[in-house]
């Protein structure tokens, strides 16, 4: 992928409409910049939005399958991660505030050279070092698409897409010299291990049975 873009930009480096091309993207740009800053004021702590590729996006409300599976992760992760002192596990409307996009990501973690840095009023946030995004429906092609793109150009280290109804783990490692994912993973049973969150071992199940999740807790809680 990173040969195929870097001989895009040669053929534009080469092409004599070089400079009209790029007062183009500077106009469409500065547009794109003004309904970003519009949708910055229009937002409340209330709302769960992003803004992807110059358009505010409002997700519809989650079902409940969606909902328990981020829960049952997000309890794993945020108490492996407080035990072990590594930093801040986010949820929900934790903006994260790329250079073009805002995305508000089903979980998130931050390590401590990071989170230290937060103020208890901050609203918008750095790119994370591990995030997780659960499918529905009307998101599957963005989660799947643009911000798998922009997580990796960003530098997230591990990005997670969890399927609730086929109840599947895709895990995806940054190839940093390329910066584009790598699919480490994916599967419906065995264990996944953290690369971005240092010894976060768990079951894949117990990311989707109750039963699964409590076990995997009470061997984080006892470790």
């Amino acid at each position: 992928m990173a040969t195929v873009l870097e001989e895009e930009l040669q053929h534009l480096l080469d092409s004599p409409r070089l400079p009209f091309i790029a007062r183009r993207i500077d106009e469409l740009l500065a547009a794109e910049d003004g309904r970003r800053q519009a949708f910055y004021a229009q937002i409340t702590e209330g709302d769960k939005a992003e803004f992807i590729n110059g358009q505010a996006v409002f997700p519809s409300r989650v079902r409940l399958r969606h909902n328990q599976v981020g829960k049952q992760l997000l309890i794993l992760l945020d108490a492996y991660v407080m035990r072990h002192e590594l930093g801040y596990v986010g949820y929900e409307k934790i903006m994260v505030s790329l250079t073009r996009n805002d995305y508000e990501p089903d979980i998130c973690f931050f390590a401590s050279a990071t989170s230290e840095r937060f103020t208890p009023d901050q609203m918008r946030f750095p790119a994370p070092d591990f995030v997780v995004e659960v499918l529905s429906p009307t998101t599957a092609a963005v989660d799947r698409g643009v911000k798998l793109d922009d997580y990796a150009a960003h530098s997230v280290t591990e990005y997670w897409i969890i399927d609730p109804d086929a109840e599947t783990l895709e895990q995806y490692l940054l190839d940093a010299k390329g910066g584009v994912y790598g699919l480490a993973i994916k599967a419906m049973t065995g264990q996944v291990r953290s690369v971005a969150v240092p010894g976060f071992d768990i079951p894949v199940r117990a990311i989707f049975n109750p039963q699964e999740n409590r076990r995997a807790l009470q061997a984080i809680l006892a470790g």
